[in-house]
């Protein structure tokens, strides 16, 4: 397993991980409402402007987005956002992890947040720290983030507009 930044020929591949990520957060939390939400998101104008934004954060920082490469195929990814975005939290805000099902449980995940980590630690931030957010109801995302060391801080809410 290759941990490497993410390349521009990787778009197709990253773009299917993505979706599976979205599709995943729509799943199983939130109720019925919430997973039409999220798929409804994923249009082929949503998939052009997320990947040109990915293409924005890599050109500050490559490590930015960061892919597990299992020679046949990506098997995950992890998004930090790059340093100038990060101030939103005035901390370093990992906005993205996922790996594939067939590749989960074999370290891919501890990989590829060892890099998120590092990145996060390289940046300079008014805060000296790694937020996420993570839906409480998922507890296998839960019990990942606490192994790493990840502790609740705070609580994100939302309103619909």
């Amino acid at each position: 397993m290759e941990i490497r930044p993410y390349e521009t020929s990787d778009a197709d591949e990253f773009w299917e991980l993505k979706r599976a990520f979205e599709l995943g957060l729509g799943a199983g939390t939130g109720g019925d409402d919430k997973a039409e939400v999220y798929e409804g998101k994923l249009t082929e104008e949503y998939r052009e402007r997320y990947l040109d934004w990915v293409e924005r954060c890599v050109g500050d920082d490559e490590r930015c987005v960061t892919v597990a490469d299992a020679g046949d195929g990506l098997a995950g990814y992890v998004f930090v956002l790059p340093e100038e975005l990060a101030f939103i939290w005035d901390a370093a805000v990992l906005n993205e992890i996922y790996v594939r099902p067939a590749h989960r449980g074999t370290g891919v995940a501890d990989e590829l947040m060892d890099a998120a980590v590092s990145l996060a630690a390289d940046q300079t931030l008014p805060l000296d720290r790694l937020v996420l957010d993570v839906d409480r109801e998922n507890d296998r995302a839960g019990a990942f983030y606490e192994r790493h060391g990840f502790e609740h801080w705070g609580e994100m809410v939302a309103k619909k507009l």
